[in-house]
């Protein structure tokens, strides 16, 4: 028997109404915020996720599904922001009035380790917003993607902001960090080696035991906690927290956040739900001025985040499938056929009986799908009426076919 590919699962129907309540309540929030959809293709050339993403990312030198076709470099797309800044690029968005506002959804590829809520494909829903360097648009941003988790019933949040700098006041850090961390650069694992070389900022991000050890220095730490960014990088942090006060967001500062992606700059943030009894970061995102123009664009100020939508579903009360308004039951399968075309051409959701079984069988399947049974009988058939039945209550009444169709339009 031929299974799903190890790291990819189905979505299956019992799953999707939950699946279908993230997207619309993504819809209705983002629709407000005049952040308007995009879709863009699930493959893109290699190269955009070599310059956008950075090549001394864990995705881009080990992650990415990535193969050749016609002498070219294709690769699935691990994340989406890069494709959204092409999409933004290529189609002339960046002439329109800013911000340019926009959401998307869909799945994305890595190959990693699979474990509970992370997968090989997996899927994001995210936001980005182009052309305002303004502190307020960061707290849009933040504000936005917390009213998103509180709709999905996730209100146990903890949010957690940083500034990066720009590169002029990130340099003068770097280079700090660089000279406290080489005396022992040999006991770093490997990985930490490479972003030492090409990316230090992100030796903060390691996961491994020893590296965090390592950077638990008093010197280390002392640097990490000094306020190292220029006066208009602190003055556009301090913004942001005044207005994330002003919005009754509680949040934490945490210098040692630096995210996972060589594109950011001042603002990163990361927002961590308590549901469940632990804590899993479930969105996390922040500016990337340099991005635009790095791939071909105009110089554009720019921020966004994403959430993993598996790990939303593993923290969200799980909603039952929504059941039909009628099935109906007959011995005349061609028409209950008709009559459910009638009544779904009417937006009255229902189905039917295909083996033309008995009653009782029948009956048993409507209580199990249905919320009302339309009952087709021989004698309903010849005087064109229905028995309509409550599959709650049992009442049941027989009326004229125009009258029981319009107790549901």
């Amino acid at each position: 028997m031929i299974q799903a590919q190890k790291g990819t699962k189905d979505i299956l129907p019992e799953d999707s109404s939950t699946w279908q309540m993230m997207e619309k309540n993504a819809l209705t929030i983002f629709n407000n915020a005049n952040f308007k959809e995009i879709r863009t293709p699930i493959f893109e050339a290699t190269e955009l996720f070599a310059r956008g993403v950075g090549d001394s990312t864990d995705i881009v030198n080990k992650e990415m599904y990535t193969f050749e076709k016609s002498e070219r470099s294709i690769t699935l797309r691990p994340e989406n922001t890069a494709g959204v800044v092409r999409a933004y690029i290529e189609n002339g968005l960046h002439r329109q009035t800013p911000p340019v506002k926009l959401w998307y959804k869909g799945p994305m590829f890595r190959y990693e380790r699979p474990q509970a809520g992370r997968q090989r494909q997996f899927h994001q829903i995210g936001v980005e917003m182009f052309g305002s360097t303004e502190a307020i648009s960061d707290a849009e941003c933040i504000y936005t993607a917390i009213k998103y988790l509180n709709s999905l019933g996730l209100n146990d949040l903890d949010v957690e902001i940083n500034s990066l700098g720009c590169p002029k006041c990130r340099e003068t850090f770097r280079n700090k960090l660089k000279a406290l961390i080489k005396p022992d650069l040999d006991k770093y694992c490997e990985d930490c080696k490479v972003r030492y070389e090409k990316n230090p900022l992100r030796i903060l991000d390691c996961k491994n035991p020893q590296c965090n050890e390592l950077l638990n220095t008093p010197d280390i730490q002392n640097l990490i906690n000094t306020d190292f960014i220029c006066d208009e990088c602190a003055e556009h942090f301090s913004e942001l927290r005044r207005y994330l006060d002003e919005l009754q967001v509680k949040y934490s500062v945490n210098k040692q956040l630096v995210r996972g992606l060589d594109y950011y700059n001042r603002t990163v943030f990361e927002i961590k739900s308590n549901n469940l009894g632990s804590q899993n970061a479930v969105c996390g995102g922040g500016r990337y001025d340099g991005l635009v123009e790095m791939l071909g664009g105009p110089p554009t100020p720019a921020i966004g985040w994403a959430m993993g939508m598996e790990r939303l579903y593993s923290l969200i009360e799980k909603q039952n499938p929504p059941k039909l308004d009628v099935f109906v039951v007959s011995d005349n399968p061609l028409k209950a056929l008709k009559l459910c075309e009638e009544l779904r051409n009417k937006n009255i959701s229902c189905d039917f009986d295909y083996g033309a079984r008995k009653f009782k069988k029948q009956f048993e399947k409507a209580a199990k799908l249905a919320n009302f049974a339309f009952v087709l009988g021989e004698e309903e058939i010849e005087n064109n009426t229905i028995t309509v039945k409550n599959l709650t209550s049992s009442h049941q009444e027989t009326m004229p076919k125009a009258e029981a169709i319009a107790k549901f339009c």
